[in-house]
Parts: C-alpha cells; sequence; structure tokens
C-alpha cells in the first residue's frame, strides 16, 4: 500500500516539470490526483491543456485515478471550482500541492508594472487563492465532525530564500510564499491541518532559461543525476502524508540532499536607556556591519 492510498490530491502546474513528476508519484503512491495545469509558456502567456491530459493519461495508464483542471490558480473562481472539482469528482480532498509558477526576470531598473503583476499574481495570489477554498472546505468539514489529517504543501525558491538579483518580483512573491505558509500553519492547525514549503533545487522549463544553468544541470552519462525534477517528489510525498510529522517547515531540496531552513532570526542587538542620536547609532551599529 502506498504512503498516500485512497487520499485525494491537487497539484497545480502539474502538466510539466516537477509539477508532472509529483502527479506521477503521488498516483503511483495510491493518491487520486486533480492535475491542474492552464498550460502557459514560461512567462505565463497563453493557454493549452494538452500536457495536463497528457499527464492524467499516463496515470490512468498505470492505473490510476486522475482528472484534468485548467483553471487560473491567481482567479479567485476559479481556485474554488479546482477545489470543488476534486470533492465533486472523488468525494473529498486531502492534499493541496501549490506548484504552478512563471518567470519574468528582469533587473529592478527595467521591470515592468505587468512584469511585476504578473508574477505576484501566479506565485503568490496563485498559492493564496487555491489554499483559502481548501482551507474554507476543511474548516467545514472540522465542524462538521470530520476529523482526519490534510495537508498543504507549497513552493518557495533559493531566488527568494537567498536574494538572487535579477528577479525581485519572482523572489519577493517566493520568500512571500514561504511566510504564507508559516502563518496558514498556525491558523489551520485547529481543523488538522499542516502547511509546509518546499524550495526546489531541479531541471525545468523556468531553470533552464536562466543563463548558464543549463550545462550546470546537464545529466552525467551512467550517474546519478542530481537535477533531475523526480528527485524533489518524495519530499513533497512525505509532507502530504497524514502522519507528517512537520508543520510550518521549509525544506531545500535538490538531489538526494534535504536541508530544513531557518526562519527569519533576531541578530546583533544594540540598546540604552535613552534616545540614540544618528552619531551615537553609527558608532555602535558600526561593529556590525556586513562586509
Amino acid at each position: 500500500m502506498g504512503s498516500l492510498e485512497g487520499r485525494v490530491a491537487i497539484i497545480t502546474g502539474a502538466g510539466r516539470g516537477i509539477g508532472r513528476e509529483h502527479a506521477l508519484y503521488f498516483a503511483a503512491e495510491g493518491a487520486k490526483i486533480v492535475v491542474n495545469d492552464l498550460g502557459g509558456t514560461n512567462d505565463g502567456s497563453g493557454a493549452d491543456i494538452t500536457p495536463a491530459q497528457q499527464v492524467v493519461e499516463e496515470i490512468r495508464d498505470l492505473g490510476g485515478e486522475a482528472v484534468v483542471n485548467g483553471d487560473n490558480v491567481a482567479s479567485w473562481e476559479g481556485a474554488q471550482r479546482m477545489i470543488n472539482q476534486a470533492v465533486e469528482t472523488f468525494g473529498d480532498l486531502d492534499i493541496l500541492v501549490n506548484n504552478a509558477g512563471i518567470l519574468r526576470d528582469r533587473v529592478l531598473v527595467n521591470m515592468t508594472e505587468e512584469e511585476w503583476d504578473a508574477v505576484i499574481a501566479v506565485h503568490l495570489k496563485g498559492h493564496f487563492a487555491p489554499s483559502r477554498w481548501a482551507a474554507a472546505y476543511w474548516r467545514e468539514q472540522a465542524k462538521a465532525g470530520v476529523d482526519k489529517p490534510r495537508n498543504i504543501v507549497h513552493t518557495s525558491s533559493t531566488s527568494g530564500l537567498f536574494a538572487n538579483p535579477g528577479q525581485s518580483n519572482y523572489g519577493a512573491a517566493k520568500t512571500g510564499i514561504a511566510t504564507f505558509s508559516q502563518i496558514i500553519a498556525k491558523e489551520l492547525t485547529r481543523y488538522n491541518v499542516k502547511s509546509n514549503t518546499i524550495a526546489p533545487g531541479a531541471r525545468t522549463r523556468l531553470t533552464l532559461a536562466t543563463p548558464g544553468l543549463e550545462d550546470i544541470m546537464k545529466p552525467k552519462v551512467n550517474a546519478f543525476d542530481p537535477w533531475d525534477p523526480a528527485n524533489i517528489s518524495p519530499l513533497v510525498a512525505y509532507l502530504a502524508t497524514s502522519d507528517c510529522a512537520f508543520n510550518g517547515e521549509t525544506f531545500l531540496v535538490q538531489g538526494g540532499s534535504v536541508t530544513m531552513v531557518e526562519s527569519w532570526a533576531r541578530g546583533a542587538h544594540v540598546e540604552r536607556d535613552s534616545k540614540w542620536t544618528v552619531s551615537e547609532l553609527a558608532d555602535a551599529l558600526a561593529p556590525h556591519a556586513r562586509p
């Protein structure tokens, strides 16, 4: 019996890349899958349901259960339809994996309002909207006396957590996602919901669009491929199990490496019992300035 046997999962952005691997892995572990994918290009333009349909067919060919959803994750109504489809098709919803994303890389002085808004919408609102409707459903279930474990797994990025130049829109959204996960982990625990986040390192359409990464991520012959997106899915599956031990945590995952990320923490400290002057603060803080 698989670790997700009988559980119902929505996986967003599951037509290609990491999301596709999640869907196939979850199905192999016994989950029933709503395969969501708008089917756009790297920058979010266009729509094509074909990739999601192909993943559903792969799952069905392997004996699993899956359906296609082509809603935009950043759409309030679309996110609600996604949750409703899972419940109407499979009778429940146990897991939400927020994975969908786009890129519009640009340094700040050249970034347009549309490039900012599009990335923030797909990543940040695209995590919020499905999570909100899933949480509303789980609250109703809890109030009706259905007390069972539920799980949300979000997708952040090292670009956000460790501040990659040229991606202020993407990085701000990805850091926001990690904090969003921590907050709702505290809010939803009363409904037996756990919320965790991954920051994956893998070869995908988005990462290969970054100059220089294609050579770094090129697979080696007859060797373990640390950039294979399939390496990410076991951790996501664990975080989606009913007995997952973590809540509100963020994990870096790449190849066979999994690292827990420490959240914001207090650092250097200066204090006095009276109001500071600018020159006094300059002197007191100078030893703590980063090189």
